[in-house]
């Protein structure tokens, strides 16, 4: 399928189609007019993508996480635990705690400036 139907399908530009390509999170081959081509179970891929973005996953996370999905799972994410897969996810986990943490000090510290 084309860029365009793979856009349609999916819910993604082509813009962002692109850019996934330029990540190497989703592969295309080129017609002879220079088109890209891309295989069936694109869609699936782009939507474990989109899966994964919305975890908080880095492209580049991403990336590394890919090659460990289960292929045929009716899930959209089915992992198996690759090396150093496990170690991935606690340090995205830790990095998210983190972050979590340091949004509710904000938070605290605004919420103290109202109350004055």
């Amino acid at each position: 399928m084309r860029i365009g139907e793979l856009s349609e399908r999916t819910g993604v530009s082509r813009r962002l189609l692109r850019y996934y390509e330029e990540q190497g999170l989703l592969e295309s081959t080129r017609s002879l007019n220079g088109y890209r081509v891309y295989e069936e179970r694109a869609p699936r891929v782009v939507l474990r993508i989109r899966a994964l973005l919305d975890m908080g996953l880095t492209t580049r996370t991403i990336a590394s996480v890919l090659p460990c999905v289960r292929e045929g799972s009716e899930e959209p994410i089915d992992l198996e635990m690759c090396p150093d897969l496990l170690a991935t996810i606690r340090r995205e986990v830790a990095a998210l705690d983190a972050r979590i943490d340091e949004l509710e000090r904000n938070r605290d510290s605004l919420s103290r400036l109202v109350r004055v």
